[in-house]
């Protein structure tokens, strides 16, 4: 396993490349800025390396300072900007000392430069620190933090419904909701048994008609909503605190200074709260059975204490 790892590391070590090239190629920075006084002597060479003309060639010293790197820029542009010299070699070569301009002038890309060149074993790092230096400026957060909500949402909107899809084949395979289904059919035929071939199942297609009028309550998997997902809940985000605060405002008002009862609406959601009960849950439940819980008060203490013992007393009878 440790061989593996090593070969695979100095697999990846081959294909990246050295740790100062990301800046300026294969060239030096410092020597493309110091390539002025060969031009100006040999006017027909346009790109001679310093190691090879060492009498003629004055490197840029890697401890200049900015005033240095200003003039040997400012010099080489006189010389090989497209609008002074037309040869498409002086463009070529232009370009390649405007990027290494760039990258000395400023001074945290050139210690990170200069680092690169000083400890070119660390190539991971060295490249993180270009890439990061040179795109993550021009990267807009907000564009950042969209792109991150679209992701994580849509992998949301896929788990919940992969979830859910789940949850209603297993439900189906349950005889609980094979009877129902049959009693809508029967219901809906006016009690007619189907004498069809294989009248011991019901018909797919009455199957599919029917599942759609069946409301599955299935225990912590709901069907996907795009209005829960994050992305969406994060741009509603103003407009539910806004929501919030004005129903707060409005609660106290309403039922801490004028002492008023509570409406129909805010009893059952007490209610619902009280029992910690999903609102899909509370849905499904019987009109009666919603007027009993609420008529209970169950939001006071004492009342909830004694409904839970009623409960309680019920289950045991029930074993």
């Amino acid at each position: 396993m440790a061989a593996a790892s090593h070969l695979l590391s100095l697999f990846f070590l081959l294909l990246l490349p050295a740790s100062n090239a990301i800046y300026c190629d294969e060239d030096d920075c410092y020597d493309l800025l110091g390539y002025h006084l060969i031009s100006l002597l040999l006017p027909s060479i346009w790109l001679v390396p310093c190691p090879a003309q060492q009498s003629m060639c004055r490197r840029l010293k890697q401890d200049a300072n900015a005033s240095d790197i200003k003039k040997a820029y400012y010099k080489l542009s006189l010389k090989y900007h497209p609008d002074k010299n037309p040869d498409p070699e002086s463009r070529k070569l232009f370009v390649k000392i405007a990027n290494a301009y760039e990258i000395l002038k400023d001074e945290s890309t050139r210690e990170q430069y200069d680092y690169a060149i000083e400890h070119p074993e660390e190539v991971f790092y060295n490249t993180a620190q270009y890439y990061r230096a040179y795109y993550g400026h021009k990267t807009d957060p907000r564009a950042v933090l969209i792109g991150l909500l679209l992701i994580v949402s849509a992998f949301q909107y896929i788990n919940q419904l992969t979830r859910y899809n789940q949850a209603m084949e297993s439900v189906k395979q349950t005889p609980a909701y094979k009877n129902r289904l049959k009693a809508l059919e029967f219901e809906r035929t006016g009690g007619i048994a189907s004498k069809k071939k294989g009248h011991k199942q019901v018909d797919k297609k009455v199957e599919e008609e029917l599942s759609n009028e069946v409301e599955l309550q299935i225990h912590g998997v709901e069907k996907p909503s795009v209005w829960r997902l994050y992305g969406v809940q994060f741009i509603l985000l103003p407009y539910s605190i806004g929501k919030a605060l004005t129903r707060k405002i409005c609660w106290f008002w309403r039922y801490r200074v004028k002492k008023l009862p509570y409406t129909w609406e805010d009893a059952c959601c007490l209610t619902r709260i009280s029992l910690q009960m999903p609102v899909n849950t509370w849905k499904n439940i019987d009109e009666s059975k919603k007027e009993d819980l609420v008529r209970r008060h169950l939001w006071e203490k004492s009342n909830m204490e004694r409904y839970a013992a009623e409960m309680r007393k019920e289950s045991k009878r029930r074993r």
